[in-house]
C-alpha cells in the first residue's frame, strides 16, 4: 500500500483507529476523520507521523451535514494529492425500541450509517475511479439477523449491505466496493453494555467462544483494499462464527 491514500471515517478511536494504524503499517498515507474526538484524532496523527513523517493527517466532519460530506471528500485529496480509498467506519448505535423511536434518531442512525456512506461514495466516485480505487463499508452481523430492541440501527446496517452491493455494480468495472460485518469486537460504551453476565451471554453463541479485537476488523479491511483485486459486492463477516449461531 506504498503510496496509497485511504479516508477513515470515524478514525480517532475503537475500531477505527485500529483500521488506521493496519493501514498505515502496510504503507498507507491515512486522512483521519472525527467529528468531536478531536484529543483522540490529534494524538494518533502524532503516533502515525511520528512512525513516518507527515504520513497522517485529521479532518473535522459532521456526517449527518450532506454538504459537509463533499467537502471532507475535497480536505481529504488535498492532504496527499489524491485518494485511493474511503473506509466508511463512523457509526451511531443505541437502542430505538418501536414505541419509543422519534424522527431525530431516525436521522441520527440512518444518516451516520446509510446517508454518509452514500455521499461520501458519491462525492468520492470521480477519484475513486481515476485512482482504480476501493469502498470499504462497516456494516454489522445485525443487518441480516436484526437486534432486539435496535430496530433503526439494524435496518440502517441492512441498508448500507444493499448499498455496498449496489454500489459495487455502479462504480464498476473501476472501483471495488465490499463491507465488513464485525460480530463481538469492542463493546458499545453505553452503561447496559457494561453487564457482565449479558456480556457472557453474547460471548456464549459465538462459534469461537471468545471476543474478537478491533485488529481482527483492521486486517480485513486492509484485505479488501489491498489483497482482494477479484473481489466486490461482498460482505465478509468477522464474528468468531455468531452469526451462524444466534
Amino acid at each position: 500500500m506504498q503510496g496509497k491514500v485511504v479516508l477513515v471515517t470515524g478514525g480517532a478511536k475503537r475500531v477505527g483507529a485500529a483500521i488506521c494504524r493496519r493501514l498505515h503499517a502496510a504503507g498507507a498515507n491515512i486522512v483521519i476523520h472525527y467529528r468531536s474526538s478531536l484529543y483522540e484524532a490529534l494524538a494518533l496523527r502524532a503516533e502515525l507521523n511520528e512512525q513516518r513523517e507527515n504520513s497522517a493527517f485529521c479532518v473535522q466532519a459532521d456526517l449527518l451535514d450532506v454538504v459537509a460530506l463533499r467537502a471532507l471528500i475535497e480536505e481529504s485529496i488535498k492532504c496527499f494529492g489524491h485518494l485511493d480509498a474511503l473506509v466508511n467506519n463512523a457509526s451511531s448505535f443505541y437502542a430505538t425500541p418501536l414505541a419509543d423511536l422519534n424522527e431525530q434518531q431516525w436521522n441520527d442512525l440512518l444518516g451516520t450509517n446509510l446517508k454518509a456512506p452514500l455521499f461520501l461514495a458519491q462525492a468520492a466516485a470521480a477519484e475513486l475511479r481515476r485512482r482504480h480505487g476501493t469502498i470499504v463499508n462497516i456494516a454489522d452481523i445485525h443487518a441480516d439477523r436484526p437486534m432486539h430492541g435496535h430496530l433503526l440501527y439494524s435496518a440502517a446496517k441492512a441498508g448500507l449491505v444493499a448499498l455496498t452491493k449496489s454500489l459495487a455494480q455502479e462504480m464498476a468495472p473501476q472501483v471495488r466496493v465490499n463491507a465488513v460485518a464485525p460480530g463481538v469486537i469492542s463493546w458499545p460504551e453505553d452503561a447496559e453494555w457494561q453487564d457482565e453476565e449479558l456480556r457472557r451471554k453474547i460471548v456464549a453463541h459465538t462459534l469461537l467462544k471468545r471476543e474478537g479485537e478491533p485488529d481482527d476488523i483492521a486486517r480485513t479491511v486492509k484485505f479488501l483494499i489491498a489483497d482482494a483485486p477479484y473481489i466486490t459486492g461482498q460482505v465478509i463477516s468477522v464474528d468468531g462464527g455468531r452469526s451462524i449461531n444466534i
